[in-house]
């Protein structure tokens, strides 16, 4: 069986020559949004961007083209955008398609070297060198952060342990903050906390080039209290191994926090006891099951992180001094959730809108007591989990008009004085934070959540401001602490340039290596006080296999751990000069 899709235009073509005569088969395929025929088919079956094509009889090795185009005024920029595991359903059986060359093709570089900085990321705030150099073959590990260290390296295959010795001397700085004194005659740690002293370590560790360490003394501390990166686990399946590979790169460029995002449209990727039936239906998706091959590299993929694998990565994460935030997503991106429970939804709803990705039907009603019966149990099971104390609620793309036509999310806005479906979600997200906070949890939302008439999420929440930092102004302004993770500038899933051989989004932007800096966090100094953080983002619509997810993040989570560290503005040749010391492999490990 021969085929191959190729852009061209605002079109893509497929050309399918099979080894055998096909007779009613359908073309199943996920894209990057929404795909409509043009010709060579009939639109048979969709949903969200997942399509079925019925194709008419074709003879054994008669070449047939199907054109597509994206609805929605979406534009093919590259070779992320062709179908995502294409396969025919034909004669009751399933024939799998050769897969688009997935992942970044990253071109090489060489950038320079600049002799006048460390070879690290983040770059220290303050480091006064003597000149000297000092041959070791390591450290005398002692203590629980400067293991966690040495244990990370022996991860990297990098070399730390030995027998030169470190001492830790506790003093009074600030949380994360550390001083570091590099001499022949011994190397001096100053720190106050965990998180001190394991940086101290990162800091040795990334010196430790080829056995010499270069002599001074380094004064080091934290922008922000808040480094994050984010990860999307819902619309691919990640190994454990590979997000514990995430959070050692994270560890070695002093991020800390570590958004886990398990729950949206296509899957709840926790199992839950007081809820088995979210595993047993979402588990897989693909042919045969609940959900079809949406965001698929094969007809049926997917996995579910048992409780035990979650506390697993939860203390490594704890290790590395990085804290594990879940997010379980309301009351939009539940597409999974109303169809395992359809009496979250108003039977008597005559809405038809529909969200950015194309679904309907993917928002839970809060006027149904179902939905509540719902999101406590999964808030009650999933906060045990993770002892950082927070827990992220969702909150975003809400569509249009939703509710709008639900007799009883009317009469509840009727009894609440609402007006707009921004009133009703904000009144609903608000209860969930309420609930949430009862509990002794911090909530935690995106932008959106600040929205309606009562002032939105409240709470003492966390806002995410995602689409751009005006939302995420207006909302420190408003009293909120807020994160800023602007796609054009922390998207990881946007493609890093225009060429259409390259692999990403671009809805927000393109997003090169430079542009991960060419921002200001703070633009109004007044509100120094409530911008808590930065965040990076990675969402996995077009992530196949685990091994993509590497060159889209790195180098440019080089660019997010800069801006989140350091107070002076990074330059762009500082941030390429210092790339090549950050390269990593398949597997995500330093080379």
């Amino acid at each position: 069986m021969q085929y191959d899709c190729r852009i061209e235009g605002d079109t893509l073509v497929a050309t399918l020559t099979p080894d055998q005569n096909l007779d009613g088969a359908t073309l199943c395929f996920s894209g990057m949004a929404p795909l409509v025929p043009v010709s060579g088919g009939t639109l048979h079956h969709a949903l969200g961007s997942y399509r079925e094509i019925a194709l008419p009889d074709i003879a054994a090795g008669q070449p047939h083209q199907i054109t597509l185009r994206y609805s929605g005024g979406f534009q093919p920029a590259n070779r992320a955008w062709l179908p995502l595991g294409p396969y025919l359903r034909h004669a009751g059986e399933v024939i799998v398609l050769p897969p688009t060359p997935a992942g970044r093709q990253a071109p090489t570089t060489s950038p320079g070297a600049d002799d006048s900085l460390l070879p690290i990321v983040p770059q220290p705030q303050g480091w006064t060198p003597t000149g000297e150099v000092i041959n070791i073959d390591g450290f005398a590990v002692t203590g629980d952060a400067l293991s966690a260290v040495a244990a990370l390296a022996d991860r990297q295959g990098r070399h730390f342990r030995g027998t030169h010795q470190v001492t830790v001397d506790a003093t009074d700085l600030p949380v994360d903050a550390y001083r570091l004194v590099i001499a022949a005659g011994g190397i001096t740690v100053f720190s106050s906390s965990y998180g001190g002293t394991f940086y101290a370590g990162i800091t040795l560790l990334s010196l430790l080039r080829d056995g010499a360490l270069p002599c001074g003394e380094i004064h080091d501390a934290p922008r922000f209290g808040w480094r994050g990166q984010h990860l999307d686990t819902a619309r691919h399946f990640y190994a454990p191994t590979t997000i514990t590979a995430l959070l050692d790169i994270m560890a070695m460029l002093k991020l800390n926090r570590f958004h886990w995002h398990f729950a949206d449209d296509e899957a709840f990727r926790i199992a839950l006891n007081t809820l088995p039936e979210i595993t047993e239906k979402l588990a897989q998706r693909g042919e045969g099951q609940l959900l079809p091959a949406l965001f698929g590299g094969a007809p049926v993929q997917g996995g579910t992180y048992t409780q035990d694998t979650v506390r697993a990565i939860v203390a490594h994460a704890s290790a590395l001094n990085i804290e594990v935030l879940p997010e379980i997503e309301a009351p939009a991106h539940a597409l999974a959730l109303a169809a395992i429970y359809p009496d979250t939804r108003d039977p008597d709803d005559a809405g038809t809108e529909t969200s950015v990705q194309g679904y309907q039907r993917n928002v839970l009603n809060p006027a149904m007591p179902r939905t509540w019966e719902v999101l406590e149990k999964i808030v009650d099971e999933i906060t045990p989990l993770f002892p950082f104390g927070h827990l992220h609620l969702g909150c975003d793309e809400l569509p249009e008009k939703t509710w709008m036509q639900s007799p009883r999310a009317r009469a509840l806005m009727a009894r609440e004085n609402l007006t707009t479906t921004q009133d009703l979600q904000g009144w609903a997200i608000a209860k969930l934070a309420a609930y949430t906070a009862g509990k002794g949890i911090h909530p935690a939302a995106w932008e959106e959540a600040a929205q309606g008439n009562n002032g939105g999420i409240g709470n003492n929440a966390i806002l995410f401001s995602w689409t751009g930092q005006g939302p995420g102004l207006d909302a420190a302004r408003a009293g909120y602490d807020v994160v800023m993770t602007p796609a054009q500038n922390l998207y990881f899933d946007m493609a890093h340039t225009d060429h259409p051989d390259d692999w990403g989004a671009s809805w927000a932007a393109f997003v090169d290596l430079p542009d991960t800096i060419a921002w200001d966090p703070v633009p109004d100094p007044t509100l120094a006080d409530r911008i808590i953080g930065v965040q990076g983002a990675f969402w996995s619509e077009f992530t196949t296999q685990d091994a993509q997810m590497w060159p889209m993040v790195m180098p440019r989570m080089l660019g997010l751990a800069m801006i989140a560290w350091q107070t002076d503005a990074p330059m762009p040749n500082t941030l390429l000069a210092l790339s090549a010391h950050y390269q990593l492999d398949d597997n995500g490990r330093l080379v």
